[in-house]
């Protein structure tokens, strides 16, 4: 499976504003390969914005689609205003590892639920739109056995496959190499048996 993701540094976050009815909506984002990364961002947010009215939050710590490492918070404004808006538009952007809170400073006006719920969502679309991003591949491990003579022609192939190599141990008879192949493409060793003459082997299969 491949999907973007932020292509932010850990513990880093973008941050932008929108202003609706005198009220601020600060959103930040973080990539959020686990839970721990987006309640680091939640906690630093409630540490700058201290006096701020509410931190709602919404966060995919996994793929698209996953169900289980999710979560959203009102954080205090009306059941449904903030934190599902938020989810649903990171959902709708197609985004994994991802983690948003938005903050808000109230402004005075009242924005009755509809209008926060447009509010919060906007926010986080307003963030998305200049989010950087890249690329996750998700990968299954495999393990090769080459022969000397045979490593630097094979790590040259599965470079140009785009299969990284993860680890290499080296015994009296050959390498094994542990390789990372994408899980969306079906495993096919035959061009590079053939250039290998045979000198190649998957192990625990």
């Amino acid at each position: 499976m491949r999907y973007p993701v932020p292509d932010l540094p850990p513990g880093s976050r973008q941050e932008s504003v929108i202003e609706v009815e005198k009220s601020r909506f600060i959103a930040w984002l973080c990539h959020a390969p686990d839970v721990a990364a987006f309640e680091a961002l939640l906690a630093e947010a409630r540490r700058v914005h201290p006096t701020a009215s509410h931190h709602c939050s919404a966060y995919v710590a996994g793929p698209p689609g996953e169900q289980h490492a999710i979560g959203f918070s009102d954080d205090g404004e009306p059941g449904g205003t903030a934190g599902r808006p938020m989810f649903q538009v990171l959902e709708g952007a197609g985004l994994g590892q991802v983690g948003c809170v938005v903050t808000r400073y109230f402004g005075g006006t009242k924005l009755g639920t509809g209008g926060l719920a447009r509010a919060y969502a906007q926010a986080v679309a307003r963030g998305l739109d200049a989010l950087p991003r890249r690329e996750v591949v998700e990968r299954t491990a495999l393990r090769l056995k080459v022969d000397f003579a045979g490593e630097a022609e094979a790590r040259a192939w599965l470079e140009g496959h785009d299969v990284p190599v993860v680890a290499a141990e080296y015994g009296s008879d050959g390498v094994l190499l542990t390789v990372g192949w994408p899980s969306d493409v079906e495993v096919d060793l035959s061009p590079l048996e053939a250039r290998l003459r045979g000198r190649l082997s998957l192990v625990g299969e």
